[in-house]
């Protein structure tokens, strides 16, 4: 996989790399960015052949809210059939392995993740990234991990965890951060198997009966913004884990959306953030809380539509003056130093340095921000 093939043309001041469910996991669980979530119902196979969505570097087939539970066993059946399509195209030479998305499935509880494990025939498990873990908590998250260590080593293989934080144990004040430090506790002693945590935005906010709307972003709702910055607190100290960003429920694809060219020359954020329209309230609304989610340390997004993949992939570029300052220091061994556009304190400015780089690697650097449109591509 490799991120923005969706416009292969495009000239990076520095490209970004390749990378497959066995790329370090240092590296890759920055490379997760849009990770789309469908039904596991849904026989994706024949799109990922015809590399229907270019855009699509990671995705999630969904045993769990995006599946009814009597519809469970049909979408098992459907997802081994699916993985089995593409191990065959790979042998047969009709498919490229490196042009498989990386593959996750949302169990729908611990004891289903059993069952499903238990179907998955060996041959098939180099076609699978890792697994999601909905309303993970302290009471289910040691279950979850224990089995996940337990594949791994049976099948010889590196299958990720990824925890979704969401439940009400978390969502209610009075619970929180108790709950938050009990399930880093358990996660920090399989660190290396946890690829990234991830976030409910609309289970939160069903925990307060609200949902924000297109005009606003989730950093709107304050019960819920809460919530996520408690996360991102205990989560994300010293880099230790990535945390994505919640789902955008929003989109609007017209038949015929403005191409790029057509749009006009913006300095983006100021333009988001000031509210102008751009391309439509349902991007411009992603794009808004894209340029949040980063500001506030998240690292990717949860994603429902293909026509959001161009869009939170694209934004997830480093410009040249951020790559410039994140390069110099980390090659300066401390003080304070003229940067691009400010001062750079060496230590303080460790940890973003950091994210900067590895942002960099996986999705690229291009010139400057108004760059951002063009390399979004032609809907």
């Amino acid at each position: 996989m490799k991120h923005h093939q969706y416009n292969p043309d495009y000239q990076f001041v520095k490209e970004p790399v390749n990378f497959n469910k066995y790329t370090d996991r240092t590296l890759l669980q920055y490379c997760l960015g849009a990770t789309m979530y469908m039904p596991g119902t849904k026989d994706f196979a024949q799109a990922i052949i015809d590399k229907k969505y270019p855009g699509l570097t990671s995705m999630v087939m969904c045993f769990e809210d995006a599946c009814k539970e009597e519809d469970v066993p049909a979408a098992e059946q459907n997802c081994l059939r699916v993985l089995e399509t593409l191990r065959q195209k790979v042998n047969d030479g009709e498919l490229d392995y490196k042009d498989i998305p990386l593959i996750f499935f949302r169990v729908r509880n611990v004891e289903q993740f059993k069952h499903f494990v238990k179907l998955l025939p060996i041959e098939t498990v180099p076609y699978i990234t890792g697994f999601n873990f909905p309303k993970f908590n302290s009471l289910n998250a040691a279950a979850y991990m224990d089995h996940l260590v337990d594949i791994n080593e049976r099948a010889g293989e590196v299958l990720y965890g990824m925890p979704i934080i969401e439940d009400a144990r978390v969502a209610y004040k009075e619970s929180r951060l108790d709950e938050l430090i009990a399930v880093k506790r358990v996660l920090d002693q399989n660190k290396n198997l946890v690829l990234n945590v991830r976030v409910g935005g609309t289970d939160f906010s069903s925990c307060f009966g609200v949902r924000r709307g297109i005009n606003y972003t989730i950093y709107d709702i304050m019960t819920v913004s809460n919530c996520l910055m408690d996360i991102l607190n205990v989560f994300t100290r010293n880099n230790d884990y990535t945390v994505s960003g919640p789902v955008w429920e929003y989109f609007r694809v017209n038949k015929r959306m403005k191409g790029m060219e057509e749009l006009p020359k913006v300095d983006l954020q100021q333009t988001l953030l000031k509210r102008k329209a751009i391309v439509n309230d349902a991007v411009d609304g992603l794009m808004r809380e894209l340029v949040l989610d980063q500001a506030n340390g998240f690292m990717g997004k949860t994603c429902i539509h293909p026509s959001h993949l161009n869009y939170i992939n694209g934004m997830l570029a480093v410009t040249k003056d951020e790559y410039d300052d994140a390069y110099q220091i980390q090659h300066t061994s401390g003080g304070v130093i003229k940067g691009t556009k400010g001062m750079n304190e060496i230590g303080p400015h460790k940890a973003w340095a950091e994210r900067i780089m590895m942002r960099a690697e996986a999705y690229g650097v291009i010139e400057n921000e108004a760059e951002y449109i063009n390399l979004f591509g032609v809907q």
